[in-house]
Parts: structure tokens; C-alpha cells; sequence
């Protein structure tokens, strides 16, 4: 294919896309109200519970065995490495333009976290539907594409929810914990108590409340003349490593969320892995002659309402962003530079690279998808956990409205350019 024809190629999904998304905003309109806040809200929840883990499942059972799983094993490692280059590019950016506190783990997020899942799942299926596609014929195209967005899809799930959840998390309680001392700051510099000023009486003496004297205060010494020599001794040290143990593991499982961990596409994804791969188990869904097909039809035919439902949220949730924030253009553009050139072509030169050494295969649709994951608009998850926090709301709008906008550009320059590189 020529450079004009892969270019109208690329475009097709993108305008598909914008359509789809114009239609979104028209309908969450306060003229119009179709789509409103409360609408979103409740479709979102259908899309998140319903519509993304069927979608996922039911693409993963059909393609994946224990074969492909060999080739795809890449993936996973290559999603981690967008995460990975992207957050070392917005801390440099986050220093560059001294980003207020609060905004920096949204910032770090924005550029780590690539929507993964729903721009593959509209951009994938509208290529290969394409005559004279550069992916073969476009029931293949269609079937292997989806497997390898789903698993994008789940992948990139579990690192937002476990890497850029807990950034958002930290930052947040960073300006709690930094408003919540200013509060006991003034409220001490108003009180007439003091500190550590007030006596401690005694009948002999007196003494602060901030100093205990010696003679009162106990010491390893005393505690060793009414103790066993060694057995005690060890005992003690024994208990006290133990409960650190302890008090350590409960800290970590308190801060992971294995709830948001598990989001209902990672159970999906695990269902769909554990049909696909068990061949036992397969052949009762798989296939005309499986005994239990209806329920795989089933999950099929709900999986079909997740592409127009996402994208109509998506259109929806940008027009907040048109009311604008105190965000700076600076960082605006920086998260643009990062997402849509310093991360495009780091991705080039690591794909091909590990092409060449061996690592990714040569399906051409495999490291087309590889490729994109580098030059994908930021996960609109992060909109999720910026509101569950509340902090850098109405700023996380205000980036994804102008990456989104700008996307429909830098999608169909970067889809062209991959797929002349890997025909």
C-alpha cells in the first residue's frame, strides 16, 4: 500500500471515533440532557461491570492458547516499559515546570498510563475492516486484533490500578497531611496552653511534661536485673521481629487495593485466559458443537455494546473540560510532548530493536499494536481516581480535553507511520 492510502487507512477509525465522541458531547449537553452527569454515571458503571469484562472475555477465550501465549509473552513487558518511561519523562516534566504538589501524581499519571484499551478496541476493528488492508484479510485482522487489545486491555488495567492509583493516592494525602498541619499550626500559635510550658507538680518537686526525670523514667538496665539471663532475652527479640513482620504485611495489604487491583476486566481477562488455555475446558464453550456455546454467544452479544457505550462516555466526560481550571498551558504541553512524540518515538527504536534480537515476532498486526501503545492519549481511568481522591479534577479534564482533541491528529500521523514501518 502507498503512503496516501495507508494514511486514508488510518484515518477512517479516527473520524469514526470523532463522530462518535461529537455525538457523546451533544447528547451530555444541559440543552439536551440525554447524556448528563447521572446518565454517564450509571453507564459507566454497565460498561465497567458488564459490557468491558464480556468484551474481554469472550475475545481472549477465542484466541488465546497455550501456542500463542508464547508469542505474546512480550506484551505485558512491553506495557510495563511504557509506564516505566513515561513516568520518568513527567517527573522531568513535573520539575521542569514546578508543578503545584497536589497536581503531581495526576501529571506522572497522565503520562505513564495510556488509555490501553478503549481507543484500541474502536481504532483495531475499524483498520481491518478496511479493503486492502495492510493486516490481511479482515475476519483474521478482526479475531487475532481483538485478542491482542484485550490483553492490552487487562494488562494495562492492573498496572493503572496498582502503579498510578497509588501515586494519585500518595500525592493526595501529601496535601491533606500538609493542610492538616497547618490547621494544628494555628490553632497552637492561638491557644494559650503552650508547649511542654505547663508544670508537672509533685510534693517535692517539679517538672515539665516534656522531661522525665531519671530517676522516674525505666531503663534496659532495670528491666534486665528482674529478668531471665538469656532465654527472655531472645524471646522478646524473637516477639518484636514478628510483630514487625506483622505490622508491616498489614501496612502493605492496607495500601494495595486488591479491589481496584481485580477490576471486573481482570476477572474477565482471567476467564477468558483460563477457557482459552485449559483445552479441557475450551471445548465446552469453543467451537459450533460445544455443549455450552450459548454462553460464549451470549458474552459475545453484550461484548458489542462496549465500543459505542465507551465512546459516547468518553465524548460526554470531555465537554467538563470546556469550563477550563487554573492548570498552566506549560504543563498542558509538556504532557502533550511527552505522550505524543518523546514516547512515539522511544517505542520505534525498542520494538524494532527487540524485533530484530529475536523477542516479538513478525505478525505485522502484533507490532502495529506494540507500537501504538506508545502514542495512546492517557488512560481515562485517571479521571476515575482523581475523583474518588478528590484532588485535580477539574485539571484532569482539562488535560484529557486537549489530548483527546489533539489525538485525533497525532493517532492517524503515528498509525501511518507504523503501519508503512511494519509492512
Amino acid at each position: 500500500m502507498g503512503l496516501l492510502e495507508l494514511f486514508i487507512t488510518a484515518s477512517i477509525p479516527v473520524l469514526k471515533t470523532l463522530l462518535l465522541t461529537a455525538l457523546g458531547s451533544y447528547l451530555a449537553l444541559e440543552s439536551v440532557d440525554i447524556l448528563g452527569e447521572d446518565a454517564r454515571k450509571h453507564l459507566n458503571t454497565v460498561v465497567f461491570y458488564v459490557f468491558n469484562p464480556a468484551l474481554v472475555s469472550t475475545n481472549l477465550a477465542k484466541t488465546i492458547t497455550s501456542e500463542s501465549m508464547l508469542k505474546l509473552w512480550f506484551m505485558p513487558i512491553n506495557i510495563l516499559i511504557t509506564f516505566i518511561i513515561g513516568s520518568v519523562l513527567g517527573w522531568i516534566l513535573v520539575i521542569i515546570t514546578r508543578t503545584p504538589p497536589h497536581l503531581r501524581g495526576l501529571v506522572v499519571g497522565c503520562c505513564a498510563a495510556g488509555n490501553l484499551g478503549n481507543i484500541l478496541l474502536i481504532m483495531i476493528p475499524a483498520i481491518c475492516k478496511e479493503k486492502g488492508g495492510p493486516f490481511g484479510a479482515p475476519d483474521v485482522c478482526h479475531t487475532y486484533g481483538m485478542a491482542y487489545v484485550s490483553l492490552s486491555m487487562a494488562i494495562g488495567a492492573i498496572y493503572l490500578w496498582s502503579y498510578v492509583y497509588n501515586i494519585v493516592r500518595l500525592s493526595s494525602r501529601r496535601i491533606t497531611r500538609e493542610s492538616r498541619g497547618k490547621d494544628i499550626s494555628r490553632e497552637s500559635s492561638t491557644s494559650d496552653l503552650g508547649s511542654c510550658t505547663e508544670p508537672l507538680l509533685s510534693s517535692t518537686k517539679e517538672y515539665s511534661i516534656c522531661e522525665v526525670p531519671k530517676e522516674y523514667s525505666i531503663t534496659e538496665d532495670h528491666e534486665e536485673q528482674h529478668s531471665l539471663p538469656c532465654a527472655r532475652t531472645v524471646t522478646k527479640s524473637e516477639v518484636a521481629i514478628a510483630d514487625k513482620i506483622k505490622q508491616k504485611l498489614t501496612k502493605l495489604f492496607k495500601k494495595i487495593n486488591l479491589k481496584a487491583i481485580f477490576a471486573p476486566s481482570t476477572t474477565g481477562a482471567i476467564v477468558g485466559f483460563t477457557i482459552g488455555l485449559i483445552p479441557e475446558i475450551r471445548k465446552l464453550f469453543i467451537g459450533e458443537v460445544a455443549p455450552l456455546r450459548v454462553i460464549q454467544d451470549s458474552a459475545s452479544l453484550l461484548s458489542d455494546g462496549a465500543i459505542p457505550a465507551l465512546t459516547l462516555i468518553v465524548g460526554g466526560n470531555l465537554l467538563r473540560g470546556l469550563h477550563g481550571s487554573g492548570i498552566s498551558k506549560s504543563l498542558i504541553f509538556g504532557i502533550v510532548v511527552v505522550r505524543y512524540i518523546a514516547l512515539p518515538l522511544t517505542g520505534i527504536l525498542i520494538i524494532r530493536g527487540a524485533h530484530r534480537i529475536g523477542l516479538v515476532h513478525s505478525d505485522p498486526l502484533y507490532q502495529f499494536i506494540l507500537l501504538l501503545q506508545y502514542a495512546v492519549p492517557p488512560a481515562m481511568n485517571i479521571g476515575v481516581i482523581t475523583q474518588l481522591f478528590g484532588t485535580g479534577e477539574s485539571e484532569c479534564s482539562v488535560i484529557l480535553l486537549w489530548t483527546y482533541s489533539l489525538a485525533s491528529v497525532s493517532l492517524t500521523v503515528w498509525s501511518t507511520f507504523f503501519m508503512w514501518l511494519v509492512s
